[in-house]
């Protein structure tokens, strides 16, 4: 009896003492899985300790430009400076009365220190504190700068991706504010609930994305027509109508006989809805979500969802506004900036993305940022159909003023309504240049200011020149 009161406390002995282990190891593996997280949690003093012994690290962008520095002020004082102002204001974001943007996401490796022994010796020997380690960035100053000077006093938003990596060489969105004073414009900026300065229109702005949504009518027409889309032929009066339901195209225009592609070209709003009234709703739903429409989408940072609704019971109306990215539509502009994107890569999205490397001061690579393919959304058939499509634009369309230039691009505009009995609209561009080899893919829109030939596509070109001549 006593031997088997012995074996049943060793028992359970045993079993506390594996269970501790167990415990300890779940606590020790969860801790340095999500380091990150729970450095970045604002309860964990640990930061304040770091902030004391570190120096905040600098943001660089591609170009070696530096985009934010911790500096002493008169007073002794360390303060963050963004040399641009407010060029990178959303993109890099700022450190003080919380985080954004860049700041945010590289937090953990910006107020760490990686420097070698030998360093932070010196550093000790001499009273310094440790420099924090560096984020370098895929942005552009260059091209920043330009898409900032562009967009000048309008609201609104451009993102400038590379589709073969991913890599984010802008992001601009206005209005902006700069975070040089971030601490002193807070209560201005948060009291009012409609100032919009610190929303990034680029991944959380939400627009209507009129006649750029024909990319995705287009491909659905091809999907389920295939090439006989070749055979399609429409006569544009400057309006179609079905039932009780009217499309207007653009302030009216009458567009006249139409095969597929110049209806694409022109933006023939007539023509789209009058296709969309045959389309599989099923297999158009299944469209939107490989798009990611109400989908999750491969960004890191703050972003809103997309919508675009396709069923049985959406009424005609509703179908034909569909069609022409009107209606219930919205799109984000780092959303349609993929599609784009998927389109010039011959249908394989990559993950776009901000952060390139994070370096030591004294220039040891701690952790680097590679491209990653997301997956395919599009067929490499279905990519060069769209390509075709969007050159097209330029050479005959709404976009002409892109072409005749050193390089050749491709893309679509768009003009996009958002207020009802009303003739107000967004100007829209997104396309890719070069069409021979895509390197950039480029998205704008520009709130309340029209057409989009007139207004995005302009910008679009001062972009292009500068990164072009900077090759």
């Amino acid at each position: 009896m006593e031997n088997k009161k012995n074996y049943s406390i060793i028992f359970i002995g045993i079993f506390n003492v594996l269970l501790f282990i167990a415990m300890i190891t779940y606590i020790c593996v969860y801790a340095y899985t999500n380091k990150i997280e729970m450095m970045d949690n604002g309860y964990n003093a640990h930061q304040q300790l770091l902030k004391s012994q570190n120096i905040r690290g600098n943001i660089y962008s591609r170009d070696g430009e530096i985009l934010a520095r911790t500096v002493t002020d008169d007073e002794g004082e360390e303060v963050r400076e963004y040399p641009f102002g407010k060029v990178f204001s959303h993109v890099v974001g700022f450190a003080t009365n919380g985080k954004s943007g860049i700041e945010k996401f590289s937090n953990y490796y910006l107020i760490n220190t990686s420097l070698s022994l030998a360093n932070k010796v010196k550093a000790h020997e001499n009273e310094e504190k440790y420099m924090g380690d560096s984020v370098y960035t895929t942005l552009d100053a260059g091209l920043q700068q330009t898409a900032y000077e562009a967009l000048a006093a309008h609201k609104g938003a451009v993102i400038v991706t590379e589709v073969k990596t991913g890599k984010v060489l802008c992001m601009v969105s206005k209005p902006d504010f700069d975070p040089n004073e971030i601490t002193k414009i807070w209560d201005e900026l948060t009291e009012d609930e409609d100032n919009t300065q610190l929303l990034n229109r680029a991944t959380q702005g939400l627009y209507p994305p009129g006649s750029t949504f024909k990319i995705v009518t287009a491909l659905e027409y091809y999907r389920e027509n295939g090439d006989s889309y070749r055979d399609f032929s429409f006569n544009c009066t400057g309006k179609f109508k079905s039932g009780d339901n009217v499309i207007n195209c653009y302030h009216g225009e009458n567009h006249g006989s139409l095969d597929f592609t110049k209806a694409f070209a022109k933006s023939c709003n007539s023509a789209f809805a009058s296709m969309s009234l045959d389309f599989n709703r099923s297999k158009f739903e299944s469209t939107l979500n490989g798009l990611m429409f109400g989908q999750e989408l491969p960004w890191e940072f703050g972003y809103s969802k997309s919508t675009a609704i396709c069923n049985d019971e959406l009424p005609e109306g509703d179908m034909m506004q569909l069609a022409i990215g009107q209606g219930t539509t919205l799109v984000s502009p780092l959303h349609l900036n993929m599609i784009t994107m998927a389109i010039a890569n011959n249908g394989t999205l990559m993950e776009p993305y901000l952060v390139d490397s994070i370096q030591s001061d004294d220039g040891k690579v701690i952790k680097k940022y590679d491209p990653s393919k997301y997956k395919d959304i599009l067929d490499e058939d279905e990519a060069r159909f769209l390509q075709e499509q969007m050159k097209e634009v330029v050479e005959v369309g709404t976009a002409s003023k892109l072409k005749g230039l050193s390089y050749t691009s491709a893309g679509k505009t768009g003009s996009a309504e958002f207020k009802d009995s009303t003739s107000d609209s967004h100007a829209w561009f997104t396309g890719f240049a070069p069409c021979e080899d895509p390197e950039i893919a480029v998205t704008i829109i520009v709130e309340n200011a029209g057409s989009g030939g007139e207004y995005a596509v302009p910008i679009a070109k001062r972009i292009y020149d500068t990164y072009f001549d900077a090759e």
